[in-house]
């Protein structure tokens, strides 16, 4: 919550500066990934990471942005909605073939959705927006077993 509140900050002290002086701190890009799992497993999220052999450095910029942002969110998703359930990560593809990202998690056992979160909905849907600029997609949703699956397919050039 403090990281995305310093992102919009900083957006908004863009947006207001008046002599275009104004810069953004560097975006985290897949890169960043095992610092972004390691947080989560210090607060508390059981979780396992499948990169497929996927060099997360190969990933060009943009793609790795949008990509980290997805994983970012279904992490915040998972510990909001169901906290103390596993969560797996799967990173997969190539140059050429274009990128893949899940986030999935089980549905916490003897407890129901709260669709009154605050904020319930908004993130998924900036997220798509935000794959769509960049010629991808996103789904997310239950599964035939239960998981709540998050996923999104980016370009990927070759």
């Amino acid at each position: 919550a403090r990281a995305a509140l310093t992102d919009l900050r900083e957006v908004l002290g863009v947006l207001r500066d008046e002599d275009g002086s104004g810069s953004l701190r560097p975006q985290h890009t897949l890169r960043d990934l095992p610092e972004l799992l390691d947080d989560a497993r210090a607060a508390g999220t059981r979780l396992t990471l499948d990169d497929g052999g996927v060099d997360l450095s190969s990933v060009p910029e943009s793609t790795g942005r949008t990509a980290y942002r997805v994983v970012q969110e279904g992490l915040t998703n998972a510990h909001k909605h169901a906290p103390g359930a596993e969560v797996t990560v799967t990173v997969s593809g190539q140059a050429g073939d274009g990128l893949s990202v899940e986030v999935r998690n089980r549905r916490p056992v003897g407890r129901s959705l709260d669709p009154d979160i605050p904020g319930a909905g908004h993130g998924l849907t900036g997220l798509a927006e935000r794959a769509a600029l960049v010629g991808g997609h996103l789904d997310h949703g239950r599964t035939a077993d239960g998981d709540f699956r998050l996923h999104a397919w980016l370009p990927w050039p070759a």
